[in-house]
Formats: structure tokens, sequence, C-alpha cells
């Protein structure tokens, strides 16, 4: 099992996706409130997690090592707690940082805690030159996260949706950070 582990810190661990978490991602993607900012609530059918989603996740880390979504669980209980992603670009110089937490986990500071993890792996094991990332405008909890994870704000800019949920309108908003930019900390040990 180690050897699928990409990263540890104090509360988190980060492991590969296996065939095994088809149940655990369908929960996820069912809460309406973790789900909120990105389908208006809806949840991914199971059949969509099963045949697309999960097998796109599962091959990309044959094809990216180091990058790609990987399951979060709490390093002390093992617990199930959502996913923290580095989805890369087809060349691999820059990547989208990007996580899903269960109601459960939010609020405790392990957003930014994985965040942070991987803007350091990024820069220092993957050789990303860029990270970016993009919420909606009115995501205030994701937009802090990333600002708390080294991100900058870089644009707002709006996208037309056939059914948009509410907030669209505000728009969206991209976040950064440079390699040549990032000063590593010291890691998260809460």
């Amino acid at each position: 099992m180690a050897e699928d582990v990409l990263l540890e810190t104090a509360r988190l661990r980060l492991r590969r996706f296996t065939a095994a978490d088809v149940d655990r991602l369908v929960e996820l993607d069912g809460d309406p409130e973790v789900m909120r900012f990105l389908t208006g609530g809806a949840p991914t059918p199971r059949e969509r997690v099963r045949d697309e989603q999960l097998p796109r996740i599962l091959a990309g880390y044959e094809r990216r090592p180091g990058l790609g979504r990987w399951a979060a669980e709490d390093r002390a209980a093992g617990e199930f707690l959502g996913w923290f992603a580095l989805d890369p670009s087809e060349d691999g110089a820059e990547a989208e940082l990007g996580y899903r937490l269960r109601r459960s986990a939010w609020g405790r500071g392990l957003a930014t805690e994985g965040s942070r993890a991987l803007v350091r792996h990024a820069f220092e094991t993957a050789g990303v030159r860029r990270l970016w990332a993009e919420t909606m405008t009115v995501n205030a909890r994701s937009r802090s996260v990333l600002a708390k994870a080294g991100l900058r704000h870089v644009r707002t800019f709006h996208v037309h949706f056939d059914d948009p949920i509410p907030g669209t309108e505000l728009g969206e908003v991209e976040y950064e950070l440079l390699r040549s930019d990032w000063r590593p900390s010291e890691p998260d040990t809460r």
C-alpha cells in the first residue's frame, strides 16, 4: 500500500484511487452541499463515476506519474474524506489544483493543509512550473483556501452555461502560482 501513497501531512494521507472507491465517490458527489458550486447540488450519476470518471483517474497515474487525483483519508482513522488533485496539462508543465471534501471535513483546515502539501509536491517533486485553480466568484471558502495555499487571483471571467446555477452571473475566478514565485514554508504539522 505504501507505494500507492503520494504523500502524508499531519492529518491527511493522499493515496491512489482504486476501482473499490466507486461508492465513496458516488457518496461524495451525492451530497448537494458538496456539489453546490459545481452542479447546483445535482449528484453525479453512479454510471458516470464508474464508467467515466474513475477510469480516467486511474489511467492518469501512468500518463503523468506524481500528478492526478488522489483519495484523501484521515491519517489517524483511515476514513475517506474526499480528494485532492493536481490535474496535469498535456505536457505536465502545468497542473490544476483541486479538491472536494465531505462536509464532515469542512471547517477544519484540511483543504488548506492538503492544498499546501500538493503545492510543495508540484514544485519540489513533480516539476510543475505553474499551478492554477478556478472556482465560482461566490465560492468564498474555496477562494480563501487557494489564497492560503499561496495562489493569487489573476482574473475574473464569465462563461456561458445553458443551465446556469445560482451565482454564475458573478463569474468564475482563476488563481495561479508560478514555481518562480513560490517560497517554500514549513510543512503543516497541525
